[in-house]
């Protein structure tokens, strides 16, 4: 049976560490600052929201810790309607942190505390084939690999599976140079980028991946290296369509009255491509879709809170209304 025959359970599934944010309320250094937000960050939980929200159907694993912050993470994401009945509780190891320094809009730094996560033990076993069967996409990073040897078997296989299956996949190579080095980071994501649907970095981090100054030069070189589809998130520019064949086709932002935070801009941008596809819409409607959605993500202090519905946001595609927040 062809697999865009088959009725799915899931829209999309996803896997990776969700840790618990404190984010100082004030810009500047952490040690001028007393007071912070709490709330649950993490690239693919970021990104399911978002899809959720858009009433797509979701779901996560991970492991998490035994602790008040897994279980406000568990509660939070179930809230949200992705469904998280695969995810494991660790009574050895902790959840994740990392605590937010913000000194602009575009400029904050992020301090990890992740060594020996909960997440970091992710292994192949904690895989369910049955469970990854059931999703039409599965969306994947390349933070996952970077926190451990075992995680990154884990991305491995759940990449073997869903080639086997013949489900699209999408990866975010998400780079993140404070957990591994750019050669091993290269090493380990750029066959990951080959074996993927569509690939997803940022324009630095494509540079960055392909050892390029330009960016014309770095899609060239992933296109010569096996990485036909590349969708680049430029932020304020928009995006690039870049079809290996065919002319790299760039896609306007949107305009934003009042920004306060990018973070997590680049996965409410997955989230909103992803919708695309799903609804089928052509590959430039659908990253006109990630503009739309990771501009919603401006509006307010973290990475999803301000994320709208689907009758919000169609309102919003029709033109209907603006981004005023």
């Amino acid at each position: 049976m062809e697999r865009d025959r088959i009725t799915y359970t899931y829209d999309v599934i996803s896997m990776g560490e969700t840790m618990m944010a404190f984010e100082a309320l004030e810009y500047g250094p952490l040690r001028e600052n007393h007071l912070f937000k709490k709330w649950m960050g993490g690239a693919e939980c970021n990104f399911l929201i978002g899809l959720s929200r858009l009433g797509f159907h979701c779901g996560w694993f991970s492991r998490l810790g035994e602790d008040e912050f897994g279980k406000e993470i568990y509660r939070t994401l179930k809230g949200e309607g992705v469904d998280v009945s695969r995810v494991k509780f660790d009574p050895r190891a902790p959840t994740g942190l990392f605590v937010v320094e913000r000194q602009s809009v575009d400029d904050f730094r992020c301090y990890y505390y992740r060594e020996n996560s909960a997440a970091s033990h992710l292994s192949p076993p904690d895989i369910d084939p049955d469970y990854i069967r059931e999703a039409r996409i599965l969306y994947l990073t390349g933070i996952t690999p970077a926190i451990s040897g075992t995680a990154r078997a884990t991305v491995e296989e759940l990449f073997n599976l869903a080639i086997k299956n013949s489900q699209t996949l999408i990866f975010d190579p998400n780079l993140r140079l404070k957990l591994w080095d750019i050669d091993l980071a290269r090493q380990v994501l750029v066959p990951l980028m080959k074996k993927s649907t569509y690939v997803l970095p940022g324009e630095n981090e494509l540079k960055l991946l392909m050892n390029c100054d330009q960016l014309n030069e770095a899609i060239r070189t992933a296109h010569k290296q096996g990485i036909p589809r590349l969708i680049i998130k430029r932020g304020a520019k928009g995006a690039v369509v870049a079809l290996a064949g065919s002319e790299n086709r760039e896609i306007p932002p949107y305009e934003i009255c009042h920004p306060i935070s990018s973070m997590g801009a680049g996965d409410c941008f997955a989230a909103g491509f992803t919708a695309g596809l799903i609804r089928q819409k052509q590959v430039e409607e659908c990253a006109h879709w990630g503009n739309a959605l990771g501009s919603f993500c401006l509006m307010g202090s973290g990475p999803y809170q301000t994320l709208p519905e689907a009758g919000e946001f169609q309102s919003f595609l029709n033109g209907k209304m603006g981004i005023n927040r």
